[in-house]
Formats: structure tokens, sequence, C-alpha cells
């Protein structure tokens, strides 16, 4: 098969576009860090290792889930279970992002480095944990958290509590909406014995449980306004990303699923982006 071709399989089926999730975090922490504008070397090597380490942790995901994949009538059309591509081209992806994010943390500085395969380790265990406990959205909450809190690392070469508790928002907003996408799985995952809050709970109380996440990440959000630097605009935007996450709860119910794809995707690129906004005006404005 045609190298390029591979490529862009393998990009389509990791859902390269869904990197918006992370990546802005990872930018408003670097702004918050710097006290305004970070160094460009700085921001290029963290949008180069955020970049490789999403690859690196969504390559492994389709490599050991391919089985349980092929079980899961949402998730069988995906590159490996529907024979679109072997598994060869897809271990040298993983092995060249997971060096070139190591590489970029080395760029950056020693403590970055030092972290990189402790990163690398969380991301790629998340992928393991639907096996054997019903915490794997926690899980991925922490491995996406890792954005905020690594891009604090890479200008400060520290781990700071603003960093932490904008990690831990971040964590509860994946806790929250990696449960309502999880619903879409419940029946595969009672067949295949897989572990969720869906799974364990139903739908319903599933849905409970992200909104709470959810409540838990606003309040983390507003805690992060004690910094100096960021002030009334950051506070209007968590006021608006409270309105779109009350607007993503009302979007699914435990009777209809039909709008999950819409509260996933789109309401919470938003959130991100937006998030990322009113931080970078907040601080080049102070």
């Amino acid at each position: 098969m045609d190298f390029l071709k591979e490529i862009k399989i393998i990009f389509a089926d990791i859902k390269i576009q869904h990197t918006v999730f992370a990546l802005p975090f990872a930018v408003m922490s670097s702004f918050i860090a710097a006290e305004g504008l970070p160094k460009w070397r700085i921001l290029l090597w963290i949008f180069i290792a955020m970049f490789f380490a999403r690859n690196a942790a969504m390559a492994f995901n389709r490599i050991v889930d391919a089985k349980f994949d092929n079980l899961n009538p949402r998730t069988r059309n995906r590159a490996l279970p529907s024979g679109k591509i072997d598994i060869f081209p897809y271990w040298t992806f993983l092995t060249v992002s997971s060096v070139i994010f190591v590489f970029a943390a080395f760029m950056l500085n020693r403590l970055a480095f030092f972290l990189s395969p402790i990163a690398l380790g969380i991301v790629f265990g998340y992928s393991f944990a639907k096996r054997f406990t019903s915490l794997s959205h926690l899980w991925l909450g922490i491995a996406i958290s890792i954005a905020p809190v690594g891009a604090w690392v890479a200008v400060r070469e520290e781990i700071s509590l603003a960093s932490l508790i904008l990690g831990t928002a971040v964590i509860f907003w994946l806790i929250g909406f990696d449960i309502i996408y999880s619903c879409m799985d419940i029946e595969s995952d009672q067949n295949n014995s897989l572990h969720s809050i869906p799974q364990k709970y139903g739908i319903a109380g599933a849905l409970k449980f992200a909104f709470f996440a959810h409540c838990i990440m606003v309040a983390f959000l507003v805690a992060l306004a004690y910094l100096p630097i960021l002030g009334g605009l950051y506070l209007i935007g968590v006021f608006l990303v409270g309105g779109l996450l009350f607007y993503e709860h009302s979007l699914v119910r435990p009777d209809d699923l039909s709008q999950v794809n819409t509260a996933f995707f789109k309401v919470n690129g938003v959130i991100s982006v937006l998030l990322m906004t009113v931080v970078i005006v907040d601080c080049i404005w102070v």
C-alpha cells in the first residue's frame, strides 16, 4: 500500500481533528504560565509534542482495542478490524510518533524530558482501563489533563498549583463527556465484559454522573480566576462554558441518544476553543 495512503487512513482512523479537545488547554496553560505570549520556540515545541503524543496514544488504542472494536457495531469499520490497513504501518506510526514526542519534550527542558515517558505510560494505559474498571473515564481525564500540566512544565519547568487546578478542570470535563459518549456502547460493553459508568449504572444514572462531573469542572475553572492575570473576560468565558455544558446535557436523554455526536464533538470543541480564546485575550490585555 502507498505510504501516503496509509498515513491518510491512519489520520482518518484516529480522527486527527479531535486534537481540538486537548490542544487548546495546552495553549491556554502556556499563556497563563508565561503571563502573556510564550516564546515562539516553546509554543512550537508544545504544538509538536501535543500533536505526536495524541497520535501515539490513539494509534496504541486502535492497536490494542482492535479485537473489541471488531465486536462493536459502532467501531467495527475502523481501519484495523475492517482490514483497511495492516498492523505493521500502525506500529511504525506509533513508534515514530512516540519518538518525536520524547524529542520535543527534550527540546523544551529537562523536566519535560524526564516526565515524557511517564506521560506516554499514562496515555497508553488508558486503552486497558475498560478491561478492569468503570473508572476508565477518570483515567482518560487524567491522560488529557497532561496537556495543560505539560504545557506549564514546558514554559516554567515546574508543576504549579495553577496548572493542577486547570488540569483537574480538564479531568472532570473529560469524565463528563466521555460518560455521555460511552452511553452509545452500553450493549457492547455488557456483551464483552468491558467496564464503564453507563454499563454499571445504566444510562440514566450515567448522565447524572456526567452532569455532576461538569459542575465540578466549572467550579475548578472559577477557582482559577484567583490568578491576577485572568480577569472579567475569563469569568464571562467560564459563564458561557457553563451554558454550553447545560446545552450539551439537554441534547441527551436516557431514551434518546441521537444527539450524542453533536454533544460530544461540536459542543466540546466550541468549549475548548472558547476558553482558549478568552484566556489568550485576557493574558495579552493584562
